[in-house]
């Protein structure tokens, strides 16, 4: 690991050290990306007059002038009132850094290197990385709600490595969901949390974990409701729809490692099958349709950016045209474009065909299946989109009539393409 900070650089030197996920994933022989530091026996006045820069208000973090990598002084925090931001923060000199990191929420996040290497480890956090377990540092866990949701996107992040969350951890998380306090979550820090597990290469033990501990249907109760729902075998072997959309959010990590809007579309486009009438049932007609108000409320109430929230309705409300893209006409492909406005936003095709390819291979048996659709809708938006208003302004059309021609001129491009594509 590189050292931390030249202490002769500073006059007396400043006691700090490298603290959290940066410790954590070099003993986990992972890379590292950030790197947060603990400064302790300092004031927020000593930090200034070395040129740290001050950022927020609400702690004592500061941005080192050279590196700018976070140093944030040691505190220790008390529960004031409900939710997240509910705590009082106390930094002054005489806070350890055994006090720090009391304060933090897992075993294997509390670990300290001293700028010699030395670990500080007060928490036992390097055995509970060798047996791979999640578990919290103090009863103090239970104080913050966002932990419910943190603890179950490593459990996430850290399922390839074999992690577990410890059974009296998944204990806490549940009293935490008992006592209410997730009712006060900031609909932002939920999103942010969803976007993370998204992240990860299985989002499915996200999902699972807050199932198991009675979150999933305060925090995303649109998702909840799709466990237990039955679907037809011959085309779902694995019956259940909530079972079915965590195998489709690991397809969409598969798919699109590193693009979180990829998941999130993925993970609504079936909402709809909830509102299923239970005399229905196995089957789901118009369940696209019905998905919509579902997955508008839960962007909604998220505050979803709001390309992520068109783009998961067009997902939900197209996903099974793009299944039988070889059954429409010309026509209804071109009509399929214009309503997701690919026109003006050409990535939404992309997005589109990544989405419903981890629908089709998100099912028992089927995670190897080839989806030659989305290769196609994307062969044939490249080829019509070719075709441009230009050419029939410079011919004298006008208004509508050019709006016309457009259409008809890339509905023949599409027709062409179709008839080489089943050719081939």
């Amino acid at each position: 690991m590189q050292k931390m900070i030249k202490n002769a650089a500073f006059k007396p030197p400043l006691e700090c050290y490298l603290v959290g996920g940066a410790v954590r994933d070099f003993l986990l022989n992972r890379p590292v990306h950030d790197r947060d530091w603990v400064v302790v026996g300092a004031s927020c006045e000593a930090m200034l007059e070395r040129g740290f820069r001050r950022v927020g208000e609400d702690f004592p973090v500061f941005l080192h002038p050279d590196s700018h990598e976070e140093y944030a002084l040691a505190r220790t925090e008390r529960k004031t009132a409900p939710g997240y931001q509910g705590f009082s923060f106390h930094a002054g000199a005489e806070v350890s850094l055994a006090d720090d990191l009391a304060r933090r929420d897992l075993t294997i996040n509390a670990i300290a290197q001293a700028p010699d290497g030395t670990l500080i480890d007060p928490f036992n956090g390097q055995a509970d990385l060798a047996a791979r377990v999640l578990r919290h540092v103090a009863p103090a866990f239970v104080e913050d709600p966002l932990r419910v949701l943190r603890v179950a996107r490593f459990a996430a992040r850290f399922a390839p490595l074999g992690f577990r969350i410890a059974p009296e951890t998944l204990a806490l998380m549940q009293q935490i969901v008992s006592s209410g306090e997730l009712a006060f979550l900031a609909p932002e820090r939920v999103f942010e949390e969803l976007k993370k597990a998204l992240l990860t290469q299985k989002p499915s033990v996200f999902l699972r974990v807050l199932k198991a501990c009675g979150a999933l249907k305060i925090v995303f109760p649109e998702l909840d409701a799709l466990y237990g729902v039955p679907q037809r075998a011959q085309y779902h072997p694995e019956i259940d729809v909530g079972l079915h959309q965590e195998m489709v959010s690991d397809q969409a990590a598969q798919l699109a490692p590193s693009e979180p809007l990829v998941g999130f579309c993925a993970l609504l486009h079936d909402l709809g099958k909830a509102c299923t009438p239970a005399s229905a049932l196995p089957a789901h007609l118009r369940h696209e349709a019905n998905g919509i108000d579902p997955v508008r409320a839960m962007c909604v109430r998220l505050r979803c950016p709001s390309e992520w929230m068109a783009l998961a309705l067009a997902v939900c409300a197209e996903h099974l045209n793009v299944h039988r893209l070889l059954e429409l006409k010309p026509g209804s492909i071109h009509d399929l474009l214009d309503r997701i406005d690919a026109w003006r936003k050409p990535d939404r095709v992309r997005v589109l065909g990544l989405a419903c390819e981890a629908d089709k291979r998100g099912r028992l048996g089927l995670a190897g299946e080839q989806y030659p659709q989305a290769a196609l809708l994307q062969r044939l938006f490249d080829a019509a989109r070719t075709v441009s208003a230009a050419q029939f302004v410079e011919k004298g059309l006008l208004g509508v009539q050019i709006g016309a021609a457009l259409r008809q001129a890339r509905i023949g491009v599409i027709a062409e393409n179709l008839k080489n594509a089943e050719l081939n």
